[in-house]
This record gives C-alpha cells, structure tokens and sequence, in this order.
C-alpha cells in the first residue's frame, strides 16, 4: 500500500554500565532504499546519524566498549544479480540491493587528474569509505574536455574494485559516482567515523553480521527506528527518473512481504500472483529483474498493454498514475516532444526505459472526454542512431495525442 514505510533499527547486546555500552552497537536494515540518499525524499545523513546519536544518548551510552555490527541480512545476499553484465556492475546504474542500503549503493569518488595527457591520476577520496576496501587504480589523464570516461568492475566477492579509463586534464578535480557493492559496511563506517568525532568510541574494526552469523534482531535492545517516506513517494520517484536501485529494491520488497524471504526467487514467484490477482495476462512476459538491466527480461509490447488495461481498475491506479513522468515536466521524459504544446502533451504519462540499442515506452494517453488509450513502443537492437530513432518514436506519441 501506498503508506508502507520501510524501519531500520539500531541496537545492541550486552549491557550499559556508567555511560559504556560492553559489547557492541549494530544497524539493523529493513531494506530501505532512501536510507542516507542524496534525493529530498530521504532523511538528510547529518539529520539521520544525529537522530542515531540522540539514542545513544538517551540509552545512556558515552562510549562503545566493542564494535559497530552492520547487519543487511534482511534480503538474500545477492547484491550482483547473476544476469546482469560484468560492465553493467560498477557504473552508478548498477547499484545492486541491500539488506541495509546507504546513499542508493553508490560511492562518490574524487579524482585528480595530471596536468598533461598521460599522466598517473590520484584518486583523493571515496563516499562512504569502506573498511578494507583496495582500490587499482589504472586511469590516465586524458585531454582537456575529452570527459571523464571511467570504467569500474568490482563484485561482492572481494572488496577489491578496478578503475580504468581516462579523467580530462584541465580540471582541478572531476567527481564520479559509481556503484558501491559493500553500501552496509560504508553506512557502519560512517556512522562510526561521525560517532568519533563527537567524542563517542568504539572498536575501528567494523562487523558484518552474516560474516559472524551475529544475533538476530529479536535478541537486541532496540533504542531508535528510523522509518523512510512512504512507499508513494519512492515508487514516484522510482517511475519518475528511472531509478534502477529503487526498482530492483522493490522487486525485492514484494518477494519478503509476501513470502518472507527477500530473494529474486521469491519475488518473482511473488509478482506472478500479483499479475494473476490483477488479472493481466502473462503471455510474453519473463522478467529476470526488477530494472531491465539483465538480458533475460522478454516482454512484449501486447503484454504491457494488457498491464496497463488492467492498472486502470486497481485501487492504487491513481498513485502508479500520478507516477508516470510527463514531457516537458521532471524525469525522463523532460526533452520528449519539446516543440508540442504544453497543455497537449501533459496528456501523456509514460515511462521510459533504455539500453544500448533499446528505446521503450509504455503508458497512457488521455483524449480530451477524459477516456486513457494505454499504448506500449518498444524498439531493440536497431543499427541507427538514437537520436534517429526518437524521431519516429516521438512522432507515433504525437499522433496519439492528435487522436
């Protein structure tokens, strides 16, 4: 429902005794995709490690006689879906799920590049650090305004990440997020490095609760909860600016709601009852996902409509319309009929997705008697430019609104 809000919880075992907490402190995630997000939906993270340091407090705690556990075990571990491309893995894009997320599962690196073509780049920092976590650094400085094109492959089998590729010359320093597969241990991290510097101490050594197969949240002594914003607003969110990590946190979400394990199995186990509840006919339709990142996603333009038929009869049609970006206004689809009137094209709400070689929309024109026609365009694997092929995809809208 459209109120849902995701909890992550802070707690600890053992006992307090004059203002030191023996044993350790540990942030236990819900699956909340918003927690420590640059977006104005989330908690801003001074707010949020404040809020966290109030609890502190008011449990009594002045100093962490042990560590700081980071517990993400609230999904199945699976961060690296296991269709998605090597490539696809670092860009920020391609942020995977987390029990216990922070900053959407990117990190924001600082680069510094030389002054000539060729020369050694100096990674200067990295946003949220990561305990352990090595760096190869390969990149090279490239020519002034050639871009910054960094390539970087990293997995959760190892807290090693390779950069490759070129930062322009010309700049003082060049800031690229890309995607962090550690995000609970980055959160742990932070978390503590701000405790420190407001004069509360702890081990340096960070935990990881499904490394040391620690106690489950039924055994702690819950002291805060932080809950995000409604799930309206992140599907909105979501819809509007094509957020691959918060789509893929959904698919997720609905698998533990409806059978209690957070996995890409469950889910889409999951998602087949909530299409046949809907009614929708699940003829070319086989999702791997919840993004369209893996290439073992096949849906057909036919099923889409028959989804969209059905989406009108919801009792959550008006949140999942509302949600829908339209041209001209916030999103994807902001440079999408620009020369049509304003008023004519704000009858159109469609979602967006793209890849290499693939352009679709999918959603809903409104005529002027108030009916919605539903309509799916979806292009794959053409040999033309983009820009080509937006053309013909923009002047099939146009026409729809003409209609």
């Amino acid at each position: 429902g459209r109120e849902f809000r995701y909890a992550t919880k802070l707690g600890y075992t053992g006992e307090v005794k004059n203002g030191v907490l023996y044993v350790d402190l540990v942030i236990v995630g819900g699956g909340d995709p918003t927690l420590g997000s640059p977006d104005t939906l989330a908690i801003p993270v001074d707010s949020l490690f404040l809020s966290w340091r109030k609890a502190l407090t008011n449990a009594g705690i002045k100093q962490i006689n042990g560590h700081i556990v980071a517990d993400d075990r609230y999904f199945t571990s699976e961060i690296v879906p296991e269709s998605w491309s090597w490539s696809n893995l670092g860009p920020s894009y391609g942020s995977g799920v987390s029990g216990l997320s922070f900053y959407e599962n990117l990190q924001n690196f600082v680069f510094i590049p030389g002054l000539n073509k060729s020369d050694n780049v100096y990674v200067k920092a990295a946003y949220p650090a990561v305990p352990g976590m090595r760096y190869i650094n390969k990149l090279s400085t490239g020519e002034v305004k050639s871009g910054n094109r960094v390539s970087y492959f990293i997995s959760d089998l190892s807290r090693t990440g390779l950069l490759r590729g070129t930062v322009a010359s010309g700049q003082d320093s060049a800031t690229v997020l890309l995607s962090n597969k550690f995000p609970h241990l980055g959160c742990a991290w932070e978390f503590r490095s701000y405790l420190y510097k407001n004069g509360i101490l702890s081990s340096p050594e960070i935990l990881d609760a499904k490394e040391c197969n620690y106690a489950s949240a039924d055994e702690l002594k819950i002291i805060h909860i932080t809950q995000s914003a409604p799930l309206e607003k992140i599907v909105n969110v979501t819809n509007r600016i094509s957020n691959n990590f918060y789509a893929e946190t959904l698919l997720k979400t609905i698998g533990k709601m409806v059978t209690g394990v957070g996995s890409y199995d469950s889910a889409r186990v999951a998602l087949v009852k909530e299409l046949d509840k809907l009614g929708v006919k699940r003829k070319g339709f086989t999702q791997s996902d919840g993004s369209g990142l893996s290439r073992q996603n096949y849906v057909s333009a036919r099923f889409f409509c028959n989804y969209f038929a059905q989406m009108k009869s919801s009792s959550e049609f008006t949140t999942f319309f509302t949600s829908l970006p339209v041209p001209g206004g916030p999103g994807t689809l902001k440079t999408v009929l620009a020369k049509a009137d304003t008023l004519k094209k704000a009858r159109l709400h469609a979602k967006s997705g793209s890849l290499a070689n693939v352009r679709c929309y999918a959603g809903y024109v409104q005529r002027a008697s108030g009916e919605l026609i539903h309509f799916a365009i979806l292009v794959n694997n053409f040999s033309a430019r983009t820009a080509q092929m937006q053309v013909g995809i923009e002047g099939f809208m146009n026409e729809l609104l003409n209609y």
